[in-house]
């Protein structure tokens, strides 16, 4: 078996915790942040799990991270 290739733009956006759950940010946070709340700018700094639907394409693109 070949050696996988881990996709680079998935291995940015994406983190796997030490359970195997995928973890991913939220979008909507680069710009536009001043007429926002500050209880709404820190809520974009956490992270939050994959979506079920999702996971089987995402663990495609790291397979040495998931």
């Amino acid at each position: 078996m070949p050696k996988l290739k881990t996709h680079k733009g998935a291995k940015t956006r994406f983190h796997v915790t030490g359970t195997g759950k995928i973890m991913r940010t939220k979008g909507m946070k680069s710009h536009l942040r001043r007429k926002k709340s500050y209880r709404v700018k820190s809520l974009f700094d956490e992270m939050i799990p994959v979506s079920p639907v999702d996971k089987k394409r995402i663990k495609r693109l790291i397979p040495y991270g998931a």
